[in-house]
């Protein structure tokens, strides 16, 4: 049975790449239409053309939009053009699903010399980026009409929100921001029916981690350390969302889940 009725809806934010572009394809697949958000230059726009694409060659409905998410006229805007979308549908449409994986911040280290250490703006930039702007989402969401029981809300977290990477200092306190933002909204919406919970993957070889200063390092250390012998993919990632949608999981809620291969468990000396 599909976890998707024929109005339902899922919006992805950070839709053109990684996480983001692998779960929206899979969402549609599993019976979704897909509002994505993402933020790109015209040469990778052709890149999202195939994203697109891909959503479409499902049979679903595809309405993306290129703008900074985590802007808030810009993301007034986005959900003014999903409302319209949505009530002007018979009958009206719904969002079920949300899944966050904003990755853009800073990677600098805390302490350094005057063009080395993180600023304030660039720690507050990276925090309500990858954290705070979740929370506004699902606001707009709720406070809309948009999402009501059945909804089901991800956020993108990492195992570095609970470790010492260097120059990560600002993302991981990000992700530590973001998962306690998954237990508020959890508390918070379950008399509404939604649930939240945080998926934390296994080292990815993303965009977004090749960023990161000793990407190879962690790559590597990821591959020897995982049961598996090989890194999560975000097929991997994927692939458990298109489970969790399903309304069975109504009872999980306020959950960081771990789609990692067993890496997390393991300890290398």
């Amino acid at each position: 049975m599909s976890p998707a009725g024929q109005n339902d809806w899922a919006l992805v934010l950070g839709a053109s790449s990684g996480f983001g572009e692998a779960t929206a394809i899979e969402l549609a697949r599993v019976g979704f239409n897909v509002f994505g958000a993402h933020l790109d230059r015209k040469a990778t726009l052709p890149h999202v053309e195939e994203v697109i694409g891909k959503i479409r060659a499902h049979g679903r409905e595809a309405v993306f939009f290129n703008a900074n998410a985590a802007d808030a006229e810009k993301r007034k805007e986005i959900l003014g053009q999903m409302e319209a979308k949505l009530k002007g549908s018979a009958p009206p449409a719904k969002v079920r699903v949300l899944f966050h994986s904003l990755a853009f911040g800073t990677l600098k280290p805390y302490v350094g010399g005057a063009d080395e250490a993180v600023t304030q703006q660039q720690m507050e930039m990276t925090v309500d980026v990858m954290g705070h702007s979740l929370v506004y989402w699902a606001q707009e969401l709720v406070g809309r009409g948009l999402m009501g029981a059945g909804g089901r809300i991800f956020a993108m977290t990492s195992s570095g929100g609970t470790r010492v990477i260097p120059s990560y200092g600002p993302v991981s306190a990000a992700k530590a921001v973001l998962e306690s933002h998954i237990r508020q909204l959890a508390m918070e919406l379950a008399p509404k029916g939604i649930t939240a919970n945080a998926i934390r993957a296994g080292v990815t070889d993303t965009p977004a981690l090749r960023k990161i200063p000793g990407n190879e390092i962690l790559l590597e250390g990821a591959r020897r350390k995982n049961p598996h012998g090989r890194l999560t993919t975000p097929a991997d990632v994927a692939a458990a969302v298109g489970v969790l949608v399903h309304p069975n999981t109504h009872w999980i809620t306020g959950n960081v889940i771990g789609v990692d291969g067993g890496e997390d468990i393991v300890e290398v000396s």
